[in-house]
């Protein structure tokens, strides 16, 4: 009798256990045919956009669309980069971001820094208001930044891009909250041996905190890249025009026309270094935002 329990019981453990590992398949696969169904609804929007810069303009505007073009156009490309005079436009923007960056850093830097270890009175009362002021609409600041830039006679000029985005408040609190998580220990060490603050920051901070560094400057380069309603504003001539601006009216022909193929292919032209610098980097900007921390 009692053998005859234990085979029993034996049984419908097997059974359970069999139950458990196919529950188990079976949601793995539900997790993965839902990832792949999202993945395929986010990359159709940049498949239509390749197979679509690959196309004739009359294939372009079939009644039917077609999922392949029938003759690949790699004309398109070249012909993307001269009527767009790309070349400008990249220039321009490299330029514009490069520069902003460099100084948005150095500001940052030196800003986090106060904030995370130097004593002054209203410190914490000054951080909070700056950290008020992201609840602000950047929308808000259009009118009163255009008036003022416009009186300083900025129109048209490189510094119109560069000075008026240079101070960002998330990034000020994204590293402080970084160096906040270095041990004050440090500091006080570094102070009895005679360091400087800024040899101290240089020396020790900002090695330290380069993971959320490197973060920053990527997400600097691409708002500087993807930009296009204050540049368009307040420069949009051909010596200062950033590559978004450049590529909206560049394909209109005379007649009114647009040549979307060609359009579609500068617009994934101007695409690839942000998709190189996402699959390539972007390690570093979990990293850097994971470091980042939530000690206050």
């Amino acid at each position: 009798m009692a053998k005859e329990i234990v085979t029993m019981h034996a049984r419908n453990m097997r059974e359970i256990t069999g139950k458990q590992r196919i529950g188990k398949v079976l949601y793995t696969a539900g997790v993965y045919l839902f990832l792949l169904v999202m993945a395929a609804i986010v990359l159709f929007p940049f498949y239509w956009m390749i197979i679509s810069s690959l196309k004739s303009l009359d294939e372009y505007r079939m009644s039917t669309p077609t999922f392949w073009p029938k003759v690949v156009m790699l004309s398109n490309y070249a012909d993307a980069f001269t009527t767009a005079s790309l070349g400008r436009l990249f220039l321009n923007t490299m330029y514009v971001g490069v520069v902003s960056t460099i100084l948005s850093l150095v500001i940052t830097i030196i800003t986090a820094f106060a904030f995370a270890r130097l004593e002054f009175k209203g410190k914490e009362t000054m951080f909070a208001a700056l950290l008020a002021t992201m609840m602000i609409p950047g929308e808000l600041f259009t009118i009163t930044n255009y008036s003022t830039v416009t009186e300083l006679g900025w129109i048209n000029t490189y510094t119109v891009l560069i000075v008026p985005f240079l101070v960002s408040v998330f990034y000020i609190y994204l590293l402080r909250q970084n160096f906040l998580q270095i041990p004050n220990e440090l500091y006080l060490a570094a102070k009895v041996d005679g360091t400087s603050d800024f040899k101290y920051l240089w020396k020790v901070m900002v090695p330290l905190a380069l993971p959320t560094l490197i973060s920053i400057t990527i997400l600097k380069m691409m708002g500087a890249w993807n930009s296009y309603i204050w540049p368009r504003l307040v420069a949009n001539d051909d010596a200062h025009r950033m590559i978004t601006n450049g590529l909206r009216n560049a394909f209109t022909e005379t007649s009114g026309d647009v040549n979307y193929p060609v359009q579609m292919a500068a617009v994934a032209l101007v695409s690839a270094p942000l998709f190189l610098v996402f699959i390539f980097l972007r390690k570093y900007i979990m990293s850097g935002v994971s470091r980042s921390g939530i000690k206050g």
